[in-house]
């Protein structure tokens, strides 16, 4: 929670520069009208025609100026949570608005495709030692799902949708970690992000029986307006089949699609001024791809010195996500974050998305509670003013990600001094099926390069304690500010593991 609200404090700012000259946003949702997935494609296509209008953050006092331990005691009444007792699988339940979510967010419910509003009422919350806020139409700042996830007779919070485009979600025995956005734009630009919004969500009542649930969103920004369509499915892996069709106000050479939001404070790979009891802290500890041409890329990520930018070009790309390999206690030794219950967030495009990159943009940070870490794919060619974009992926929460060919995993990255001058050890550790059915004569090569610096001893040795192999070298740098770095275990031609890469910096 700390490290959300320092990242939308900034979504606020940015928010309110956007608005500068500009109009509110009507506030009061209408009454019941017909609502179809259709109807919400027309609905953004519209909206973009319009000039953009900052949402309505007007709050009366004291709700404007509440502390970050005063909302906290802003709770949703959970008798009074939507579908109760009516059988169904899933309930509602809805977020105040308060301390950095001053925004309204309209909220309806489509129930044979017919949407009625969801009314405020200061009776659906209790406010512990705070004053009750004044009657009105305050509005809702977002929402949470409930479903009896880890046993049949508790509905567990499942997802949330609040804050900008922001949402969130988890699998089965998890807890809540990395975040996804509707859509990134200008993210880690000179000239600033643009943070867009989800203004308005139709809720569509789930069946007796069934265990997905429907949201449809209406996403606005000064650059673009937009219709996402998330059908979710818990368990085990919780999934989000996501339907995201844009409409531009204006040419956006920098958008992020399907953009993942996670924390990397440091681990064995890099701990160069870390002060710190435990062996390591993070959300998520790699960036996964799978390309168009069927390669795996597993980058660790960094807490970096300075910003760092890295592009990963593809066409077509089977999928991309921010991993959380390490799933043992010991790895973390934190009996309150349990970053090891923490899920993976996979991106799993459905159909052509032609020629792009995954982008990963690491920033410096010196604590835990800040979200430094941005993932997305950005298309090869601008989203052009006046047109319409289609964007259909998968998004899988969950311990791990679907099956990608089964070539082995680099399971841990660690780095230290060689006792060389400047020179760096590595030491990666691979496992998995492909390495642990080598015939027991067969000879697998390490392919290993740089393109700077020099790259010394490169060993390959099988590694009894983990059934697998450990590959290592010694980076000697020289005066290179940053080194890409390149590792692979094959036989012949055949790949046996992942591609590991990696940039090194002072």
């Amino acid at each position: 929670m700390h490290r959300r609200t320092f990242l939308l404090a900034g979504t606020s700012l940015a928010l309110l520069a956007s608005a500068e000259g500009q109009g509110r946003a009507a506030a009061a949702p209408q009454d019941a009208a017909a609502f179809d997935p259709g109807a919400l494609r027309r609905m953004a296509q519209e909206l973009a025609q319009k000039p953009f209008l900052a949402p309505d953050g007007k709050l009366p006092e004291p709700l404007a100026h509440l502390t970050y331990d005063q909302y906290r005691d802003f709770r949703f009444d959970p008798q009074r949570a939507l579908w109760r007792d009516q059988g169904l699988l899933f309930t509602l339940q809805l977020f105040h608005r308060g301390f950095l979510y001053t925004n309204r967010v309209d909220l309806y419910e489509v129930v044979d495709g017919s949407a009625q509003p969801i009314r405020y009422s200061p009776d659906l919350f209790t406010f512990g030692a705070n004053p009750r806020p004044p009657e009105g139409d305050l509005g809702f700042a977002g929402f949470r799902i409930h479903t009896p996830l880890n046993r049949p007779d508790y509905f567990d919070e499942v997802a949330a949708f609040l804050g900008a485009s922001y949402f969130r979600a988890v699998g089965k025995g998890q807890g809540y970690g990395l975040s996804a956005r509707g859509l990134a734009i200008r993210t880690a630009d000179p000239s600033g992000e643009e943070f867009p919004i989800f203004k308005t969500f139709w809720i569509e009542r789930p069946h007796p029986g069934v265990n997905s649930i429907v949201v449809n969103a209406l996403l606005d920004s000064p650059s673009t307006a937009g219709a996402l369509r998330f059908t979710i499915r818990p368990g085990e892996d919780t999934v989000f089949d996501v339907e995201a069709t844009l409409y531009p106000r204006a040419d956006i050479a920098e958008a992020g699609i399907a953009p993942l939001t996670s924390m990397f404070y440091f681990d064995a790979n890099n701990r160069v001024g870390v002060d710190d009891y435990r062996p390591a802290v993070h959300d998520s500890d790699g960036l996964l791809m799978w390309t168009g041409r069927g390669e795996q890329l597993w980058r660790p990520l960094d807490n970096p010195r300075d910003l760092q930018l890295s592009t990963f070009s593809d066409t077509n790309p089977r999928g991309f996500g921010l991993i959380q390999r390490k799933r043992s206690f010991a790895t973390y030794d934190d009996l309150e974050a349990h970053y090891e219950r923490r899920p993976s967030l996979w991106v799993e495009p459905i159909g052509d998305w032609g020629e792009g990159a995954v982008r990963l943009i690491e920033i410096p940070t010196a604590q835990e509670i800040h979200d430094n870490v941005v993932a997305f794919w950005r298309p090869a060619q601008p989203l052009k003013a006046k047109g319409e974009y289609g964007f259909t992926y998968r998004l899988h929460w969950g311990p791990g990600i679907p099956p990608t060919g089964g070539t082995a995993e680099i399971l841990d990255t660690r780095s230290g001094s060689s006792g060389q001058d400047k020179n760096r050890l590595f030491v990666l550790e691979a496992a998995g099926d492909k390495l642990k059915q080598l015939p027991a004569d067969a000879k697998p090569q390490l392919e290993a390069n740089a393109d700077q610096g020099k790259l010394l001893n490169p060993v390959l040795i099988a590694n009894p304690e983990t059934g697998g192999w450990r590959i290592s070298f010694e980076l000697a740098p020289g005066d290179a500010k940053a080194v890409e770095l390149r590792a692979q275990i094959k036989l012949g031609d055949t790949p046996l593991t992942e591609i590991w890469t990696y940039r090194w910096t002072p």
